[in-house]
């Protein structure tokens, strides 16, 4: 899949990208741009509004006359990103994949824009990836026990918050981590794990965005911990959500927006208040717990139609198997998906 990138577009991609590529003459400088432009075309993780220098693009559209991508920046981010890029080039430590505005500012939060801890993040991350193969993980995994899976851990994306995100739930209240390790293997999951993320910025994110006509790379999660009993989570299961932390953490930094968990009791709010005073105030700030009247908190971020009803929506997806096996989103949309593809 592609997005045609208008003239428009390439007028905006030279005149913002002169002065930062090394010095060649006129012509060869256009036709390494056109070159790089046409790359970026061609990767899904740059698509949209994902491209280095892009602002306010203008995305043709085969049914409308043009849909407008908003992308608002701030003027020492971008001088931050622009200092970082430059940085990556001389390293060659910039593949084309990732020569992306959003991906190296999230990396720079997420080492607080410290050059020389996001560059040691970023080479990494391209070491981690090279080494987990994850570049074909979407060809090349298929996670066969996913029915099973889902049965002792429901988990998935549904619908979209107010702003345009999507929305990622999980009932922990209906795990059964003996079950689940008995019907897949950590890495197994782990792989499914990583090949979730990979759909997220690969298809989610650039859907959000069409819908939204704004750029979208954060998601919202609730955690239902209703019924949870903490005293079944074994060791292994344990060390898997360790596991799957860091993954997250290392090489997908910086994609919540906002945590509910929701059903909290009174034990859990007491451990939580004591493992917050140990998080950095920036994550604290972006999760929030609330016990069993939860539900008009999150009416005021998420539609009552993207709302699965257990969580006090209106939606029941029933001809989908419920909502967490639907994958309800813009992402399905057919016409998003008209756009996506001309």
């Amino acid at each position: 899949m592609s997005v045609a990138l208008g003239e428009e577009v390439l007028a905006q991609e030279d005149e913002r990208g002169r002065g930062m590529e090394p010095e060649t003459s006129e012509d060869e400088w256009r036709k390494s741009r056109a070159r790089s432009l046409r790359r970026k075309a061609m990767t899904a993780s740059t698509r949209l509004t994902y491209s280095l220098r892009k602002r306010n693009t203008r995305v043709a559209d085969c049914e409308f006359d043009s849909i407008f991508i908003e992308d608002v920046r701030d003027a020492n981010e971008e001088k931050a990103v622009n200092s970082f890029r430059q940085v990556l080039l001389t390293r060659d430590l910039l593949p084309d994949s990732h020569d992306d505005y959003h991906t190296m500012l999230r990396f720079l939060k997420a080492r607080k824009f410290d050059i020389d801890k996001t560059v040691q993040m970023w080479e990494d991350m391209l070491h981690w990836r090279k080494e987990y193969g994850v570049d074909s993980i979407l060809q090349d995994f298929v996670y066969k026990e996913y029915e099973e899976v889902q049965r002792y851990y429901p988990h998935g994306y549904h619908g979209v918050d107010k702003d345009g995100r999507p929305v990622y739930i999980e009932r922990l209240g209906k795990v059964e981590p003996s079950k689940l390790m008995n019907v897949t293997t950590v890495d197994q999951f782990l792989r499914y794990h990583v090949q979730g993320f990979e759909k997220m910025f690969k298809e989610k994110f650039p859907a959000c965005s069409i819908a939204a006509k704004r750029h979208i790379d954060k998601t919202t999660t609730i955690l239902d911990v209703h019924g949870v009993n903490w005293v079944s989570f074994s060791k292994v299961a344990h060390d898997l959500v360790m596991r799957m932390q860091k993954i997250d953490g290392d090489n997908y930094p910086e994609t919540l927006n906002q945590m509910f968990i929701v059903n909290a009791g009174s034990g859990f709010k007491l451990l939580w208040n004591t493992a917050r005073g140990f998080l950095d105030p920036k994550t604290t700030a972006k999760i929030h717990v609330l016990g069993n009247k939860f539900q008009s908190r999150l009416l005021e971020i998420i539609d009552s139609s993207q709302l699965p009803d257990f969580l006090g929506g209106s939606c029941s997806c029933p001809n989908d198997g419920g909502c967490l096996r639907s994958n309800k989103g813009p992402w399905n949309d057919p016409n998003i998906l008209k756009v996506w593809h001309y």
